[in-house]
């Protein structure tokens, strides 16, 4: 009966208690627990000679949004401490402690209570696939069954980092023209609301016939007042539905990802991250010794991109029915010829792994000059694109009142 009553209690949700209280020597102590009940912990306590005097349950106050670059300053962590000798569950507490960020703080001492009471430590992982992709729990297994956590720890976190790296950079690349784009749209729209109407104003005494230009910046300032609302809601709408759709429709992911890789200017830098991306996700899962096919299965997801998640499946398809690798990526058609024939190097050499890692290293750098080409190039066009459309506002305004100085 009473191992019967004590499952429910092992079966519970554990949660964190912060207690306060005295040892057999009269000195205050205190510390955290996490247990189902406040019973536990007086027991557990109480077996150690403490007698507790203060216990409350802590509650992790609301935190930002756990985000890549959480995750992956917690693999690194990680991997340095239990590189350091340190305990496992004691890494999991002070890296969780030392966090900034208390959805983080949370997340992993969850994780923590799980691989106290005996779950290995991947299966705690995959518990939260918001967090954890196949990719990090499959290496986090393949290193706990050889014994070689650590290892596969500091691997998992280089690769995190490098991948981020690449991300912020495509970003920071569209982020630019984007923003400057939208300020243009903005000091536009303030110009024909406000300033144009006053100009008209001032036209309409000179009791002359207005420039052509001058007319037609006229008549789009009278539609903008006119329509304001509709302008600006109907285009905000839009962008938030295009977001919203491309975020929750799947035909729509893909559909993107190709016109993405077809752009005439991001497309190449977008290209050669997603290669570098897919090739050092598979340098990583075949260097941990996960075995080629496996390895495909994290490899499409890890890319990023639709087109080469499909051409990953068939390629996969094509391993497994006995065709090598560098055949199969030439039949997909979506990976350049150095990347085929370093890999075919790879495999005839039996040096697979550190091929891919020098292709990944190779389109890295490609994407950092690329990324630094594009900037240099964005720069003198986006001066060209705000000097035309708001010196051509300026000068269409302007024609009148030189038009009536040389009539003077």
């Amino acid at each position: 009966m009473a191992t019967n009553s004590a499952k429910p209690a092992r079966q519970s949700k554990e949660v964190l208690y912060a207690w306060e209280g005295k040892d057999k020597f009269g000195k205050k102590v205190q510390g955290e627990m996490r247990a189902g009940g406040q019973a536990i912990v007086n027991a557990t306590l109480r077996r150690q000679g403490i007698l507790v005097t203060k216990l409350k349950k802590k509650s992790y106050s609301s935190g930002k949004r756990i985000t890549d670059t959480d995750i992956t300053l917690f693999t690194r962590q990680l991997a340095t401490m239990m590189k350091a000798g340190v305990p496992l569950l004691q890494s999991f507490d002070i890296v969780a402690k030392g966090n900034a960020n208390p959805s983080v703080s949370k997340l992993l001492m969850d994780i923590r209570g799980d691989v106290e009471t005996g779950t290995s430590l991947n299966q705690a992982f995959r518990k939260y696939p918001l967090y954890f992709d196949a990719l990090f729990c499959n290496l986090v297994g393949a290193g706990e069954q050889a014994g070689i956590l650590e290892d596969l720890l500091t691997r998992l976190a280089l690769y995190k980092e490098k991948t981020l790296a690449i991300k912020k950079k495509i970003k920071s690349a569209l982020t630019y023209p984007i923003a400057i784009l939208s300020v243009a749209f903005i000091v536009t729209a303030v110009i024909m609301i406000w300033v144009v109407p006053a100009f008209k104003q001032v036209f309409t005494s000179f009791g002359a016939d207005l420039p052509a230009p001058t007319l037609f910046v006229m008549a789009l300032s009278d539609f903008f007042v006119a329509n304001w609302y509709i302008i600006f809601g109907g285009l905000f709408g839009a962008i938030y539905f295009f977001f919203q759709t491309w975020r929750r429709s799947v035909p729509m992911q893909r559909a993107m990802d190709r016109i993405l890789l077809q752009l005439p200017i991001f497309g190449v830098v977008i290209r050669k991250a997603t290669i570098a991306r897919w090739t050092r996700t598979l340098a990583t899962m075949f260097a941990a010794g996960v075995p080629l096919v496996e390895s495909l299965d994290s490899v499409g997801g890890a890319s990023g991109n639709a087109v080469y998640m499909d051409a990953t499946i068939k390629i996969q398809t094509e391993v497994s029915t006995g065709t090598s690798l560098t055949v199969a990526m030439q039949n997909a058609g979506v990976f350049p010829n150095m990347v085929t024939q370093m890999v075919a190097i790879g495999e005839e050499s039996g040096a697979l792994d550190a091929m891919l890692g020098k292709v990944a290293d190779f389109y890295e750098e490609e994407v950092d000059e690329a990324v630094a080409s594009l900037s240099s190039l964005m720069e003198p066009l986006i001066m060209v694109i705000l000097g035309v459309l708001i010196g051509g506002l300026v000068v269409a305004m302007y024609l009148p009142i030189f038009k009536l100085g040389s009539v003077v």
